[in-house]
């Protein structure tokens, strides 16, 4: 194998590799196993930069005690519908499956379930916990604070926000509909898995501080993000933020800490979660037809010049998942290495 190619492995594979390498490092096995499968399904939606890639950069804030490995996440605040859990500092993908949990039960009693998380952690793909409440059909929204401040607000040069994304998952008799996106243009870890592969990065990306496009991920160092829609998603960036940063009591602004460049400072990371019971609104049959008949819509309707088809939100990721669930995940070569030589350092069998 060349340093140019890459390495298709089955999806449950690389999560029980993943539950080993951190039941190894002093997880619990069932948490492992919890981040093991959540980290992997951001892989099988598309989100590469979320996924397996991980794994390096959060051992070594694991190791120097940036993450809690044994923690006792809990619920601080609740009233009705809603909750707020405190994730003690544990991997975000094990507090959002709580908050996940705790919202969905609570729709189920009030029609909706509002949870929102403080002192979590990076949890990967924004989609994966959107789509939890759809498995019970229920719409599913997720909103977080970015784990580094990668944008200035528009017109600035300082960099005082994230990536703070959104998701929103709506069943379908047939078809669901996935939204997951960025605030900003490009997520962050688009940018650093362009550096792994050696890729250059679109102009529209990332500006420097004189406002010209920056294009080598190598020098995204100060760089900004730019905003989805100019003005728009700076605030659309903003809310989310007070949203899932502030209201929660967690991180937003100049005390998000940058878990990219910080091992053991605790992040107090913000996220969360609304479960809505769509029983509770609609006949549930009738709702996921209508969806399924203006997703119809807009696939057949008239197409603009340049144009070959008209996508509905989730349609390629959710194709995504079942191609890889059938023909397994590709795993570049450079990313191959060093996930074997965690196997070789804690006695496991390398990928």
């Amino acid at each position: 194998m060349t340093s140019q190619n890459s390495k298709t492995i089955a999806a449950d594979r690389l999560s029980q590799f993943i539950a080993q390498v951190l039941g190894a490092e002093g997880m619990p096995r069932v948490d492992a196993e919890t981040v093991g499968r959540l980290m992997i399904e951001a892989d099988l939606l598309g989100g590469d930069g979320h996924g397996i890639f991980r794994l390096p950069r959060y051992l070594e804030r694991l190791r120097a005690g940036g993450y809690n490995a044994t923690p006792n996440i809990r619920i601080d605040r609740e009233r009705g519908a809603m909750a707020v859990v405190d994730g003690d500092n544990a991997f975000g993908h094990l507090v959002m499956k709580r908050c996940a949990d705790e919202a969905i039960k609570r729709a189920r009693t009030h029609g909706i379930g509002w949870v929102g998380a403080h002192h979590s952690n990076h949890a990967g793909a924004a989609g994966v916990y959107a789509m939890m409440p759809m498995a019970h059909d229920m719409i599913g929204l997720y909103v977080a604070v970015g784990s580094a401040n990668h944008m200035a607000p528009w017109g600035g040069i300082e960099m005082l926000l994230s990536t703070n994304p959104i998701a929103v998952a709506i069943p379908g008799a047939k078809r669901p509909i996935l939204l997951d996106m960025a605030t900003t243009v490009a997520a962050y870890g688009k940018v650093k898995l362009a550096a792994q592969r050696g890729e250059t990065m679109p102009d529209d990306w990332m500006i420097d501080a004189e406002g010209k496009p920056v294009t080598d991920p190598a020098k995204a160092a100060g760089g900004s993000l730019l905003p989805i829609g100019g003005p728009k998603g700076y605030g659309l960036s903003l809310i989310f933020g007070l949203l899932a940063g502030t209201l929660n009591g967690a991180a937003m602004g100049r005390d998000v800490i940058d878990y990219n460049h910080d091992d053991d400072s605790v992040t107090n990371t913000g996220q969360f979660i609304v479960a809505i019971d769509v029983a509770s609104f609609n006949e549930l049959d009738t709702f996921k037809s209508e969806v399924d008949r203006i997703g119809d819509e807009m696939k057949s309707s008239a197409l603009r010049p340049g144009f070959d088809s008209i996508r509905i939100p989730g349609e390629r990721a959710l194709a995504t998942r079942e191609k890889r669930i059938a023909e397994g995940i590709a795993v570049a070569a450079p990313l191959l290495e060093k996930l074997n030589a965690l196997a070789t350092h804690h006695g496991i069998d390398e990928l």
